[in-house]
C-alpha cells in the first residue's frame, strides 16, 4: 500500500520493554528518526537535509516503552494540506472508503493504522492534520495540548500551533499511547457536562443535513454555544495570518534559497506568505489572545462537542472549488482548539458503508488523558 515513504521500509527495534511491548507503530515523515533523513513529503527538502542525529523525543519514548518502529509514512508536502494528496509520492489510500481521500497532512499515518499495518501511528496537527484524517479513515485521534517540548525533533511548520498527535483503531489504544507520551504532563480534570458547538453543527447541516442530525442525536448534550458570535471569517483570518507568519519564519528562507518544486495547490498556499503585512499580523496576535480566552472560559465549565469535519469525506474527484471550501471550513472549525492550545479527541462514532461519522471533544489544557477517558465513557462500544 502507498502509505509509506518510497524505498525500504524503515524499521527500528524497541529500546526497552514496557506497556507498549509487542506493538508496532509508524511515524509521519515530519518526525526525526536517527540515521534517517526527514523528507517532509517533498523531494527537494529531502535532498537538502542530512539524516537526523537522534530520535525525536516522542519516538524515543515509544521505543523505550517497548514499541517497534515499522515505517515512515507519507505526508502532504511540508504539512500544508488537509486533503491527503502528495504530488510527488502519491495519495495514500483510504482503506475503509477507497472512493475517498484519506485526509491530510498525516495521511500516510492514518492510512497505515486504518489498514492494520501498524497498531498506532504518530502524526502532526497544526490546523487539523490529525483530526481530519482520523475522521476520514474512521479512527480515534488526538491533537494534544500544545507543548513546545512535544515538537522537538519535528520539522517546523507553524510552531505556534504545531503538535504531535497519534491515531489508533480503539480508544483503549489511544489511551495506552497517551500514558506513555504524556507521562510527565500534569493531568487536569474535565467537567462532566457537555455543550454543543452550535455553529459547527449548523455548518455540517448546510452540507449534509441528515448526518448533522444524526451527530446531534449521538451527542449527549442539552446546551449549545455560539463560539464564533456570527463572525467565523474573523477566526479564519486570524488563524491564517498567524500560521502563515510562522511558516514564513520557519520555512521562508529555505523556500527562497532552494526554489523547491511544490504541487500546484501547495505552491499557491506558500505563495500567500508574500502578501503578509506585519502590522496586520500583530493585530491578529492580539485578537488570538482574546479569542483563546473566550474558548478557555467555555471549557472551564463544560467540554465542547462538535462534528470533527464539515463533511464526512472528500471524494477523489472533488472539484477544486469544493476542496477549497472544505479546507476553509475545516480550518475555521479547527482554530477553536488551536488558538488556545487545547486538546481535541476525535471519535469515529459511526462507520457506515458509504461514509464515517466522527465527533470531537475539546477540553482544558493538559486534560488530554481525562478527555480520552471521557470519550471512552461516552462511547464504550468503540473502545
Amino acid at each position: 500500500m502507498n502509505a509509506f515513504v518510497p524505498g525500504a521500509r524503515l524499521q527500528v527495534a524497541a529500546a526497552g520493554s514496557g506497556p507498549l511491548t509487542g506493538l508496532r507503530f509508524a511515524v509521519k515523515d515530519l518526525i526525526d528518526v536517527a540515521g534517517s533523513t526527514t523528507g517532509g513529503g517533498n523531494p527537494d527538502w529531502l535532498a537538502t537535509h542530512a539524516p537526523a542525529s537522534r530520535h525525536a523525543p516522542c519516538v524515543a519514548k515509544l521505543l523505550a516503552a517497548g514499541a517497534t518502529l515499522d515505517g515512515k509514512t507519507i505526508t502532504d508536502e511540508l504539512a500544508y494540506s488537509l486533503e491527503g494528496v502528495n504530488a510527488h509520492y502519491g495519495t495514500p489510500p483510504n482503506p475503509r472508503w477507497p472512493h475517498a481521500l484519506p485526509g491530510g497532512s498525516s495521511s500516510g499515518s492514518a492510512s497505515a493504522v486504518a489498514a492494520g499495518e501498524v497498531d498506532f501511528a504518530l502524526g502532526t496537527d497544526t490546523g487539523g492534520s490529525v483530526r481530519v484524517p482520523a475522521a476520514f479513515c474512521g479512527l480515534w485521534g488526538i491533537r494534544p495540548t500544545h507543548d513546545h517540548a512535544m515538537i522537538e525533533g519535528v520539522l517546523p511548520f507553524a510552531p505556534c500551533f504545531d503538535t504531535v498527535g497519534w491515531f489508533a483503531r480503539s480508544g483503549d489504544m489511544l489511551a495506552l499511547v497517551a500514558n506513555v507520551l504524556l507521562d510527565d504532563v500534569p493531568a487536569a480534570r474535565v467537567s462532566g457536562s457537555l455543550v454543543r458547538f452550535k455553529e459547527a453543527f449548523d455548518a455540517r447541516a448546510a452540507m449534509e443535513p441528515d448526518d448533522a442530525q444524526r451527530l446531534r442525536e449521538l451527542t449527549p448534550a442539552q446546551e449549545e454555544v455560539d463560539i464564533f458570535a456570527g463572525d467565523p471569517a474573523r477566526w479564519l483570518h486570524v488563524y491564517q495570518q498567524l500560521q502563515d507568519n510562522a511558516i514564513r519564519a520557519s520555512l521562508g528562507a529555505w523556500i527562497e534559497a532552494s526554489a523547491p518544486r511544490f504541487g500546484a495547490d501547495i505552491a499557491a498556499r506558500f505563495a500567500r506568505m508574500q502578501s503578509l503585512d506585519d502590522a496586520e499580523v500583530e493585530r491578529c496576535r492580539t485578537m488570538r489572545a482574546t479569542l483563546a480566552e473566550h474558548v478557555e472560559r467555555i471549557v472551564s465549565g463544560a467540554l465542547i462537542v462538535l462534528p470533527t469535519t464539515p463533511r464526512a469525506l472528500l471524494g477523489k474527484r472533488e472539484s477544486p472549488d469544493r476542496i477549497g471550501s472544505f479546507y476553509r471550513d475545516a480550518l475555521t472549525m479547527n482554530a477553536i482548539a488551536a488558538f488556545a492550545g487545547l486538546p481535541q479527541v476525535t471519535v469515529p462514532v459511526l462507520s457506515e458503508t458509504s461514509r464515517p461519522l466522527a465527533l470531537s471533544l475539546i477540553g482544558p489544557r493538559n486534560s488530554d488523558r481525562a478527555l480520552i477517558a471521557r470519550a471512552r465513557e461516552l462511547f464504550p462500544n468503540l473502545s
